[in-house]
């Protein structure tokens, strides 16, 4: 006796374990790092006036680019003097995070439109665009990025930068609820669970059961009629 179905399971990419952070990698805090970025003092003030804006370019794509490794931090921006150089400490909500370990990662710049959240190039991974070796990540959507202090900035600025800061958390813990930097219900996807980072997902019912589907899903099984 035959049985005919459809569906289909599939792994994003590859099989591989370290697609994605292991628990091993993974922070205690659930999902949020600690991490550091490095810029000028006139970008330091407009970020904690505005908050981050998305870099239109970059080894990653759009994104605010960000390192865990302070060392990291400290060398941008590369062609200012150490004058005029602030690192800032922020907490990061990762999200789903995509790694990218190699020169021409079929992925390198498609990340964030493929559900994923936050790219992350290991340390030593041997990127020709990552000559320092140090661990890199770039984060597509700002609002998972908020500055909580300032790890390095030149003297005469650190207390009013630090002020400013200080003034931004107090301001977010008087907002109802304080600030959200997580997706909400309209931005995931109800079929595939997956972040709608640009557009809804494409939607379509099933060629075997005509159930509703998301191209996007990893797994489909039509119920079998007996």
């Amino acid at each position: 006796m035959s049985l005919q179905f459809f569906g289909w399971e599939v792994t994003y990419d590859d099989e591989s374990p370290s697609v994605e952070l292991t628990a091993s990698q993974a922070p205690k805090d659930k999902g949020v790092y600690t991490m550091y970025h490095g810029t000028s003092i006139a970008n330091a003030r407009l970020i904690l006036a505005s908050g981050f804006q998305q870099s239109q370019g970059g080894m990653l794509g759009k994104g605010v680019y960000v390192s865990r490794d302070k060392k990291k931090a400290e060398r941008y921006p590369l062609n200012n003097s150490p004058a005029d150089r602030v690192v800032l400490k922020l907490h990061v909500r990762v999200g789903r995070v995509k790694r990218i370990d190699k020169d021409n990662h079929p992925m390198q710049y498609t990340w964030s439109t493929q559900g994923y959240d936050t790219a992350w190039v290991p340390p030593n991974c041997g990127m020709k665009a990552v000559p320092s070796g140090l661990e890199e990540d770039c984060v597509f959507d700002p609002k998972r990025v908020t500055v909580v202090g300032i790890t390095k900035a030149p003297h005469n600025v650190q207390t009013e930068l630090q002020q400013l800061v200080t003034k931004n958390i107090s301001h977010s813990s008087t907002v109802p609820g304080g600030v959200v930097h997580g997706a909400t219900a309209l931005d995931v996807c109800s079929l595939c669970k997956r972040r709608q980072q640009q557009s809804p997902h494409i939607t379509t019912p099933c060629w075997g059961c005509g159930q509703n589907i998301c191209i996007l899903m990893s797994k489909h099984v039509c119920p079998v009629s007996v």
